[in-house]
């Protein structure tokens, strides 16, 4: 099956997001006992975007920014330097206890001793993200986007940012571009909203075309039933993940494909990756294979960005998997949190299994 996409788009990704920044300590250590830090520009849709950005597609971020802030320059030197456009209001800072962009603080793990994720997301300015401030009709209507993908994290941001991506989601649909959903539930986010959320969420999924999500997004999210997060021996529970997506397949029957990651963990640096896609009436699972992992943030958003600039590319479904699951892959072999493909030929050897040098 495949997606039928708009002809003749200035914009073949869209991400709407909340840009801040991650500062990640040298050489795999711990937060607590490090004195130097590596800093990126980052958020989760842009990791999804950079896939397509980095292969040639015209991608656009709609986000919002500090004004007169360095680290506002700084995100938007990144997005440029990963060919990325942008739109976003300058929101005043509003002295110093005002707004500011997020910070994820975060060590990569070593060995046997698992990552650590700290958040500080106090004042984040992309809370304020609202559709008053973009002209939807132009970007959609005039520009055309293929696809504009969507993420749990900046729809469960904040109420404003809830409504915002409903509204996305409603422009997308009126003009005819793709909508890809991905769920990142995240506890914190739906504390003492649930009823709100639960709203929001199933009516973006109700109009998606593509819904990713983990065992514990579609259970928590949409309430589908489905297997334990986490665990041991991930291929043996592929049927009860495939159950899981044939129930969502029946709740949400607009969209045309439902894919989950898989991954379970020996080590910090030695993963079990595979994938399951169903794809109108077909399954493609790619079934776990070890990789070698230098920081796993970001692998998940990897696969997304793959799969959907695979679908971008027109390519056969079979593909799509392939070239996410293989996008993933790449994006923990970096230290960013986002996949940088020099070129196809990268991504493809990947998944064929072949380091070799290539001279």
């Amino acid at each position: 099956m495949k997606i039928e996409l708009r002809k003749n788009c200035a914009c073949a990704l869209l991400v709407p997001t909340s840009m801040g920044v991650r500062i990640t300590p040298a050489n795999g250590q711990p937060v607590h006992c490090s004195g130097t830090f590596y800093m990126q520009a980052t958020s989760a849709e842009t990791n999804v975007a950079s896939v397509a950005a980095y292969l040639g597609l015209p991608v656009k971020v709609l986000t919002t920014f500090v004004k007169d802030s360095p680290i506002a320059r700084f995100i938007k030197d990144n997005l440029a330097s990963r060919h990325m456009t942008y739109e976003g209001k300058e929101v005043a800072q509003g002295g110093p206890w005002g707004y500011r962009h997020q910070f994820n603080i975060a060590d990569s793990g070593y060995g046997s001793r698992g990552p650590r994720v700290h958040n500080d997301r106090a004042g984040e300015v992309g809370r304020t993200l609202n559709v008053k401030d973009f002209d939807l009709e132009r970007i959609f209507a005039k520009e055309g986007v293929q696809i504009v993908h969507l993420s749990g994290l900046i729809a469960a941001l904040s109420p404003e940012t809830g409504v915002f991506c409903l509204e996305l989601a409603r422009a997308a649909k009126k003009h005819g571009t793709r909508i890809s959903f991905d769920l990142n539930y995240r506890a914190t986010f739906w504390k003492n909203r649930e009823a709100e959320l639960h709203r929001i969420f199933a009516e973006i999924a109700g109009v998606a075309d593509i819904l990713v999500g983990n065992e514990e997004d579609f259970q928590l999210c949409l309430g589908i039933e489905g297997p334990e997060a986490g665990g041991k021996d991930i291929a043996a529970k592929i049927e009860s993940f495939k159950g899981m997506i044939e129930r969502v397949k029946k709740a949400y029957p607009g969209a045309s494909a439902f894919a989950t990651t898989l991954r379970e963990v020996i080590s910090t640096n030695r993963h079990l990756w595979g994938a399951i896609m169903a794809e109108g009436a077909n399954w493609h699972v790619v079934e776990p294979r070890e990789i070698t992992v230098l920081d796993r943030i970001g692998g998940g958003d990897g696969f997304v960005g793959g799969m959907l600039y695979a679908i971008l590319k027109g390519w056969a479904p079979e593909q799509w998997i392939q070239f996410g699951w293989a996008s993933g892959a790449l994006a923990t072999t970096l230290l960013t949190d986002y996949g940088q493909p020099a070129d196809e030929e990268q991504v493809w050897s990947i998944w064929k299994g072949n380091a070799r040098v290539r001279r």
